[in-house]
């Protein structure tokens, strides 16, 4: 029997089998109670040997030791004493398997807190918090000008001599933008008022005979006929000298021409007019932005047009995703009657205010104040862009932390609201989400749900050798305990070393 020690010290439970079974052949008075035993200590013995395989080989060579010491101790009794020496050491046996069992399960515990993973980082947590915030719809559309002139030539033939003006410049009305050559049109006028003075003269002329013919008429000096053709000359002469003072008028005009006026307040936005070209009537000189004035054109779904109404309160972003321009504030000046066809989507019309950062042709992406409500916010030091999406790093209650996609709304002073992916019970990291990676585990140091990430390392009583072997400053305290297991041997063993050397 003694050998049963020694296989099951050495861990080998095929060898333990077979000398089970010569055990019951040597001993066959022990019976039905001997059986027991030994199939309890084998069953007890195969439940600890994982345990045991796993790191315990110093214990397994004290077990060893000691089973040996008995062996040789049993072999020196007297026969008639043998029997009572093998009952007390299944006995011992018994509870040595049990302490063999409790040693395993306290290193396992040990090697687990010795395995658990170091903290990444140390954080702080947060929870989305409720807050009124604007009811919006969001909407895209350019930026437009209000209304655009396009400013051309009248003059016909002429050589554009200046250019006044350039693109961005703001004009006046009536102010020159441009002039072409009038040396022509000088000629021509001075002409028209030459032939202008002709007729006076005639027409003068024509008077003075058609009041002698009326003079003469009562006395039958001159005829009826000589009479007629003095009074229709005057006439003639009259509208002569109208035709000439029109043809007059036109060459003043001409010499206006000369000359392109801006036709309202309002900004250079393009510009076509080149020195020294000879243009014909209705070339484009310029294009000028009314008033400066611009408008968002939002292009809104059908379903949504009827929550908006005149008047209403609009922010414009000119640079979605940049962080150099703040949102403008507009106001909706129209709604569009009608709806396109193929996108089924609507125009409305919002001014935006003169100075402001908004250049026509530029994409905008804006919102229409609806009302108020109120949503889930997070410090926007919480949520991460990647990849073109938002994310935050929940806190599971191992510590670890979990990368979850959510849906991003509003913006009130530093919170972001959170429009999905996230209940308000959710514990999230409040800073620093950016140096953690999904599955990475943290401290927390603002308390909450999540328990502390410390390892709890059960106490043990460190043998004064092994102790003072090892220098207190170089070991951890789960260092410490698990030297302790080592070194102190069970004290079951010490009872079956005593057993064995006890005094027959």
């Amino acid at each position: 029997m003694p050998y049963l020690y020694r296989l099951f010290a050495l861990n080998d439970l095929r060898l333990a089998a077979d000398w089970k079974a010569v055990a019951l052949a040597r001993h066959p008075h022990a019976g039905h109670a001997l059986r027991q035993l030994l199939d309890a200590w084998l069953d007890l013995w195969q439940a600890t040997r994982p345990l045991l395989a796993a790191g315990r080989a110093r214990l397994v060579a004290q077990c060893a030791q000691q089973a040996a010491r008995f062996e040789h101790r049993f072999r020196q009794l007297p026969a008639g004493r043998r029997r009572t020496a093998l009952w007390s050491a299944f006995g011992v046996a018994g509870l040595l398997c049990a302490a063999l069992l409790a040693v395993a399960m306290r290193a396992a515990a040990d090697d687990k807190a010795a395995a658990a993973p170091k903290p990444a980082l140390s954080v702080n947590v947060t929870h989305p918090k409720s807050l009124p915030l604007g009811l919006t719809l969001q909407a895209n559309g350019n930026v437009a000008a209000w209304q655009e002139a396009v400013i051309g030539t009248e003059a016909n033939g002429l050589r554009l001599t200046e250019v006044r003006v350039n693109v961005g410049d703001r004009v006046r009305r009536g102010e020159v933008l441009a002039a072409f050559a009038a040396e022509t049109v000088n000629a021509d006028l001075a002409q028209s008022r030459a032939a202008v003075a002709e007729a006076e003269a005639a027409l003068a002329e024509a008077a003075a005979n058609a009041q002698r013919a009326r003079t003469l008429q009562t006395t039958g000096a001159l005829s009826a006929q000589q009479i007629s053709q003095y009074l229709s000359t005057e006439r003639a002469a009259h509208a002569r000298l109208d035709a000439q003072r029109a043809a007059a008028r036109v060459q003043q005009l001409r010499l206006a021409q000369a000359q392109v006026l801006a036709p309202d307040d309002g900004v250079i936005s393009a510009r076509s007019a080149t020195v020294g070209a000879v243009l014909p009537a209705g070339q484009e000189l310029f294009r000028m932005i009314r008033k400066g004035r611009l408008e968002w054109r939002a292009e809104v779904p059908a379903a949504e047009l009827a929550r908006i109404s005149p008047g209403m309160a609009a922010q414009v972003d000119v640079a979605p995703g940049g962080a150099s321009a703040a949102p403008i504030a507009g106001r909706v000046r129209m709604v569009a009657p009608t709806v396109d066809a193929q996108t089924r989507n609507g125009l409305v019309y919002v001014d935006l205010p003169a100075g402001s950062a908004a250049r026509a042709g530029m994409f905008a992406r804006g919102e229409f104040m609806l009302g108020n409500g109120n949503g889930l916010t997070l410090p926007q030091s919480a949520v991460l862009l990647r990849e073109g999406f938002a994310y935050v790093l929940r806190v599971g209650p191992d510590s670890k932390v979990m990368q979850t996609k959510v849906g991003i709304g509003r913006r009130t002073g530093d919170r972001i609201e959170i429009t999905s992916g996230l209940d308000a019970a959710a514990q999230v990291v409040a800073s620093g989400a950016g140096f953690l990676a999904d599955g990475d585990t943290v401290r927390v140091l603002t308390g909450g749900l999540v328990p502390s990430l410390s390892p709890v390392v059960p106490p043990a009583a460190m043998s004064s050798s092994v102790a003072s072997s090892v220098p207190p400053a170089s070991r951890s305290r789960g260092a410490r305990s698990r030297v302790a297991a080592a070194a102190a041997p069970p004290p079951l063993l010490l009872a079956l070393s005593w057993h064995a050397d006890a005094p027959q």
